[in-house]
């Protein structure tokens, strides 16, 4: 009996652990896997370093993602992409790169 009692308060302290720590860390691994696996081309993202682009092209074989930032294409790992944002942003940025362009300007 007196065994039990030594031992309770390390089941607790461990039990409190679990769910203070472990679960919540492995929610949020779940939910970031889940985001980069529904992730698909013309979404608008952010990089973990703060880079915003629309993806142009996601390849599976290397797990890479190619985003365009502006007429720049960059490749990442997905792993690097921390966000997806929303899709009128995305679309504002593409129809800014379809508008052509002033013929005055070019003189």
């Amino acid at each position: 009996m007196e065994f039990l009692i030594s031992i309770l308060p390390f089941a607790a302290i461990m039990g409190l652990m679990y769910f203070m720590m472990i679960r919540p860390q492995k929610k949020a691994a779940d939910k970031t896997k889940n985001m980069l696996s529904s992730m698909k081309k013309g979404d608008g993202i952010v990089t973990i370093g703060g880079l915003h682009g629309v993806i142009d092209e996601l390849n599976e074989t290397d797990k890479t993602v190619v985003i365009n930032c502006e007429g720049i294409f960059l490749t990442f790992e997905r792993r690097a992409i921390a966000r997806i944002k929303d899709l009128a942003v995305a679309s504002t940025i593409e129809t800014f790169e379809a508008e052509p362009e002033d013929s005055d300007l070019n003189r």
